[in-house]
């Protein structure tokens, strides 16, 4: 979203006065076309690489982006993303051709070089990841927005087109993720490599659906978001997260069809790339609206080339994954780009183009063999890919050409890789670059050893040895390590226990380390049957919740211990005894923001084992004496090793 002086669409003259731009953007772009203004005798690639900032002593977020950039001097290749926590390069347009790819690493390496050595600074590091592990809810409260007005006017305007009471993230993957949040910032998870290939417009349709048909095959292979506030989801969790974080829409008692606004379209491309600018136009309401001084007509009429500030605002408002991009090229020729929105950011810079020179290559390869891919696959399939892709990952089904079942390895192996050198070559790309990405490609689809399954691996191995806390940390300090090195992430070994010396749990929130698989009581059950409960489950304290989920007691197995040795002692009483009874009716609690040391200090002076976490009313976790004692025992490990 380039341009910077925009505000929420709510002013109905500004708002009409913007939308006849808008139309006027759309006819000037037709205009264009027809008589052939757009550049078609090069073929340029580029990208945008968003990072994370972290702190190096806890690895959760560092909320720096503008302190840092105040220190980059005379770096315009560096700007903000939405939090503060987030920063994006912009590499530079190079020729589709020779050294390219190379030059593009290079140059990404360079940039995160200079960025890291500013982080020196404020004992901080870069984290390159679809999502950040260490990421908490609290993390992406509207109070770690980058100050910059247009997103404020972006968060604004979603806000205001909400139709439910809150964003909602429904997420199941090996574990569940159902969580409401009170804005928009939740996008601000989602950190990706955005590839950028120049088009002719003769050609743009055709690419454009071949961009859409490898759109799942590409996520398999380069899926590394599994982890999402220490639950184990898609194995690129960001496609939902993203899709999720801005969707407006809510359920309603009719089956209306609602497009959201991070979206994989509706169906293939017809006609030319206004046909998806038109679509846009008529699907998803006008967000933002700018001060636009051109009068893109009269520049067409003046044989001047205008820059279509209205089409790139409201463009910047639809999230397609496969996004049709207008430009003006440095000799003052438009040209067309599809930027490929799908690709997550690292793990590693030679990650990172190893997935651009896969998706590069075979747009290439496959254009040159498919002049009209949709005679060959459905688009329903190839959108059902997509999902399964995000879902599942490498080990994926397709349904592909010619209604082939096909495993994503095999897909990869077997049939894009070769086309994928194929178009390479035919770009004249140096052959030891063609191996050397292409070969880390067949080695992450080969050996099954993607970003996402080697983070849900050492996460699934951890989880059972040490807090989510601590795994998600030493995921994250190991992801840097090697992040540093630039080594391909199909050569990381699994995360063990003896890593994770880094870890300090001091100044960490209870949300991080409380209990949400929670046993609870309502204050009419037996206490009999409560009894029991926490004897199978091996637990010492039960909260009691009505049926709103609103903490109203808590039973302790010290209560349960009196109570069974007074009936023991004395005549079985004649009515029956409930939780009402015996409860404590105003358990002492703390919130999911109180930090850790709080927590403990209000254990010890209160002597008790036990805090119910409650936020406002609702029970949401339960801390006790053991989390702290399981946090104390890994500390003191720590010498020994």
């Amino acid at each position: 979203m380039g341009f910077q002086k925009v505000t929420t669409a709510d002013n109905q003259p500004e708002m009409l006065q913007f939308v006849r731009h808008l139309l006027d953007d759309v006819t000037a772009f037709e205009y264009m076309l027809e008589h052939d203004w757009f550049e078609s005798d090069i073929i340029r690639i580029g990208a945008e690489q968003e990072m994370c900032l972290v702190q190096n002593k806890t690895f959760k977020p560092a909320l720096i982006n503008l302190q840092v950039l105040e220190r980059l001097k005379d770096a315009p290749w560096c700007v903000t993303e939405l939090a503060k926590f987030n920063l994006e390069t912009n590499l530079s347009p190079r020729e589709f051709s020779g050294t390219c790819l190379r030059e593009m690493e290079a140059e990404n390496v360079e940039y995160l070089d200079k960025i890291q050595a500013v982080l020196k600074d404020f004992d901080a590091s870069i984290v390159l990841c679809g999502i950040l592990p260490t990421l908490r809810k609290h993390d992406l409260d509207m109070r770690n927005l980058t100050p910059v007005d247009r997103y404020h006017a972006l968060m604004a305007a979603i806000q205001r087109h909400l139709l439910g009471s809150a964003f909602e993230l429904r997420v199941e993957g090996v574990d569940e993720l159902l969580v409401r949040h009170d804005s928009p910032l939740l996008e601000a998870c989602n950190t990706s490599f955005q590839v950028h290939l120049q088009v002719t417009p003769d050609e743009f349709v055709q690419m454009y659906n071949i961009a859409q048909a490898l759109a799942g095959p590409i996520v398999a292979v380069a899926a590394n978001s599994p982890l999402v506030f220490g639950r184990r989801l898609w194995a690129e969790s960001r496609i939902a997260l993203f899709q999720q974080s801005l969707d407006t829409r809510t359920t309603s008692d009719h089956m209306r069809e609602r497009l959201p606004r991070v979206n994989f379209g509706s169906g293939w491309l017809e006609g030319d790339i206004t046909q998806i600018y038109k679509e846009d136009i008529s699907r998803f309401r006008v967000l933002l609206s700018g001060n636009i001084e051109e009068e893109s007509l009269d520049m067409i009429r003046n044989n001047q080339v205008p820059k279509l500030r209205a089409l790139q605002i409201h463009n910047s408002t639809v999230y397609r994954w496969n996004r049709p991009c207008y430009g003006i090229s440095p000799n003052g020729k438009p040209h067309l780009r599809i930027e490929n929105r799908v690709l997550p950011a690292g793990p590693t810079p030679v990650d990172a183009t190893a997935n651009a020179a896969f998706w590069l290559g075979a747009m290439i390869g496959m254009g040159m063999h498919y002049r009209d891919i949709t005679t060959k696959l459905e688009f329903d399939d190839v959108r059902d890919n997509f999902l399964k892709a995000a879902k599942f990952g490498i080990d994926s089904t397709f349904n592909w050409i010619n209604d082939k079942k096909i495993h994503a390895p095999e897909l990869v192996l077997k049939e894009l890789i070769p086309l994928a050198k194929e178009g390479l070559k035919h770009r004249k790309i140096q052959s030891s670059d063609i191996n050397k990405y292409l070969d880390i490609i067949e080695a992450r689809a080969r050996d099954h050893k993607t970003g996402a399954r080697w983070a849900l691996r050492s996460f699934t191995a951890l989880k059972h040895k040490v807090t989510n806390d601590e795994a998600v940390s030493g995921i994250t300090a190991f992801m840097i390590k090697n992040q540093k090195q630039n080594k391909p992430v199909h050569t990381w070994r699994d995360v063990a226990v003896s890593d994770l010396e880094t870890w300090h749990p001091s100044g960490l929130k209870v949300e991080e380390f409380m209990s949400t698989d929670l046993f609870t009581a309502q204050q009419d059950d037996l206490i009999e049957l409560v009894s029991e409960i926490m004897n199978w489950r091996r637990i010492r304290y039960m909260p009691v919740e009505n049926n709103k989920g609103e903490l109203i007691g808590l039973i302790t197995s010290r209560i349960l211990l009196r109570y069974f040795t007074r009936a023991y002692k004395e005549e079985p009483e004649q009515h029956l005894t409930t939780v009402k009874d015996l409860m404590i009716t105003k358990p002492i609690t703390v919130t999911p923001e109180n930090t850790l040391l709080e927590a403990m200090h209000r254990m010890q002076d209160k002597k008790i084992g036990c805090l119910p976490v409650v936020k406002g009313k609702e029970l949401v976790g339960v801390i006790t004496e053991m989390d702290f004692l399981r946090i104390t025992g890994r500390l003191l490990e720590r010498p020994d090793k």
